[in-house]
C-alpha cells in the first residue's frame, strides 16, 4: 500500500523501483569504489601502479589507534549527495542502500578474521544535543543495515561526552585538538571491553582525517579492546 501511495523511486536517476531499495542496479554498480593501489592505512588512492601495499605521506608520520580504515566509496558528488541526504536531508531510507554498500568493505581480506571472530559493529555517536537536534545517528543507521548484511552483532560501545561542534573547516591538527577526550565507553562498552576483547569494527559515514575515528578507538583501547578495524562508505 505504501508503494501505491508513495512509488518508490531510485535516489540518483528516479527510476521507478521495487522491493525497499533506494538505488536502482545501475546507479548501484556505477557508484566508484576504491580500487587499489590505495594507502594501507586510511584508503587515500594512488595514481599509478602499485605492487605491494602502500602507506600515503598524510599517513606517513602519523600512529592511528586502529589497525586501518577501509572505505568502501571514492569521493565523488553522487556518494557525498547521498550521505548529505541522509545526514541532513533526514532521508534515513538511504541507509539502508549506505549500509549495504558499508558491506563490500568486508570483502578486503583483511577483514576476513573479523567476520569470521563475528567482532561487533560500533557505531560512532554522536552528542545528545546533537542527536535531539537531528532526530537520529546517521552511523547507528548505517550500522543498523550493515548488521542484517554481515550478520555481525551491534554494540553501542561509545558515547560522546562532549560537544565539538563542526570539524569541516579544521585542519587535520586542530580536528585532533578539537576531538581529544570526547568520547567514552559506554556501560555495556565497558563490559564488553574489560576482558581484553579481541576486536571490534568502528563505523562511520566518511573517513576524512581520521581523527573521529582515531579518538574513538583510543577510547576503546583504553578501555581494553585490542584491535580496532574501521569502515566508512566514503573516503572524503
Amino acid at each position: 500500500m505504501l508503494d501505491w501511495l508513495y512509488p518508490p523511486e531510485c535516489a540518483l536517476c528516479g527510476e521507478s523501483l521495487r522491493d525497499g531499495r533506494a538505488l536502482c542496479e545501475d546507479c548501484h554498480a556505477a557508484l566508484p569504489r576504491l580500487k587499489p593501489p590505495f594507502c594501507g592505512v586510511c584508503g587515500e588512492m594512488f595514481d599509478g601502479q602499485i605492487e605491494t601495499v602502500a602507506t600515503c605521506p598524510n599517513c606517513r608520520d602519523l600512529s592511528f589507534a586502529f589497525e586501518f580504515a577501509r572505505p568502501v566509496l571514492a569521493h565523488d558528488e553522487r556518494s557525498r549527495d547521498l550521505i548529505h541526504r541522509l545526514k541532513y536531508g533526514r532521508e534515513i531510507h538511504l541507509a539502508d542502500e549506505l549500509g549495504r554498500l558499508a558491506s563490500e568493505a568486508f570483502d578486503d581480506p583483511r577483514l576476513a578474521h573479523a567476520k569470521a571472530a563475528r567482532w561487533p559493529l560500533v557505531p560512532v555517536p554522536l552528542h545528545w544535543l546533537r542527536h535531539q537536534h537531528r532526530h537520529f545517528n546517521q552511523s547507528a543507521e548505517i550500522v543498523r543495515s550493515l548488521a542484517r548484511t554481515t550478520g555481525l552483532p551491534v554494540l553501542h560501545a561509545l558515547k560522546r561526552g562532549r560537544r565539538t561542534g563542526t570539524q569541516t573547516r579544521l585542519t587535520r591538527h586542530q580536528r585532533l585538538e578539537n576531538l581529544r577526550g570526547a568520547f567514552s565507553l559506554t556501560r555495556v562498552g565497558r563490559k564488553f571491553a574489560a576482558p581484553g576483547a579481541h576486536g571490534v569494527v568502528l563505523i562511520d559515514d566518511v573517513f576524512t582525517t581520521g581523527s573521529t575515528v582515531h579518538e574513538c578507538a583510543r577510547a576503546l583501547r583504553r578501555g581494553g579492546v585490542q584491535n580496532v578495524i574501521v569502515v566508512t562508505v566514503m573516503r572524503g
